[in-house]
């Protein structure tokens, strides 16, 4: 009998978790969909049409008691965490919450160095702002960079004991966080310009080829954008 395979997304309720949660979910995978808003995660789960292997649970991963609830209920549901993909947080212009607290770390890595077979893989949610900024972002630019600082740590870190760690850095997929995007949006030259955007689809594709690669096999980097989108010096 095939060992079953289990992730969690964060953020699982709209956007691009809600896309790599479907994508998992259509591949057979168990998923335990997290985010703050309960309705949000049901409809995931439903349109997955595969909710008998969909666990809803309603949480706010900026609290350590509920970080420590959601990976002790998926270990007594299904014994093992083999993905986490560390997406939940908040676009610019607003002020981004922390995309990474530490509890979570904490949760995962103890619950895949304990386990048999022993590892797993983690995918942190990155951005095209972890490598060129836009203008008038050092907040949301910062805590991005400091994404891609912990991906390398963790990808070194977690070596001896299997768990592989990757980013995916994404621009302008078509969620409702990108929408100011169809009505222009400030560029480095002090223009304002409609970008481009694809559909969210992709990712959740993209965040499924790492998510099923053999643990001695890792995407340590992936950037995925909509093609015509401005990226490389912004321009």
């Amino acid at each position: 009998m095939a060992q079953k395979r289990v992730a969690l997304v964060t953020g699982a309720g709209t956007g691009i978790g809600k896309a790599a949660a479907l994508a998992l979910l259509e591949d057979g995978y168990h998923v335990a969909l997290v985010g703050r808003r309960a309705e949000l995660l049901e409809k995931t789960a439903a349109e997955s049409g595969a909710s008998e292997r969909a666990m809803v649970l309603p949480a706010d991963i900026t609290r350590p008691e509920n970080v420590r609830a959601i990976f002790a209920r998926v270990k007594d549901s299904w014994g093992r965490l083999d993905v986490l993909f560390n997406n939940a947080g908040m676009g610019a212009p607003a002020v981004p919450m922390e995309d990474l607290p530490i509890e979570t770390w904490r949760a995962v890595v103890r619950m895949m160095k304990a386990q048999d077979p022993q590892g797993g893989r983690i995918i942190n949610n990155g951005s095209i702002s972890a490598h060129t900024p836009r203008p008038n972002s050092i907040a949301y630019t910062a805590t991005k960079h400091a994404v891609t600082g912990l991906t390398k740590c963790v990808s070194l870190d977690g070596r001896k004991h299997d768990i592989a760690c990757g980013q995916i850095d994404i621009g302008n997929a078509a969620t409702e966080m990108t929408e100011r995007m169809t009505k222009g949006v400030p560029q480095a030259n002090g223009s304002t310009m409609v970008e481009p955007r694809m559909d969210v689809r992709h990712v959740g594709s993209a965040v499924l080829y790492m998510a099923k690669l053999p643990l001695d096999a890792n995407v340590q980097f992936m950037t995925i954008m909509a093609a015509k989108m401005p990226f490389v010096g912004r321009g």
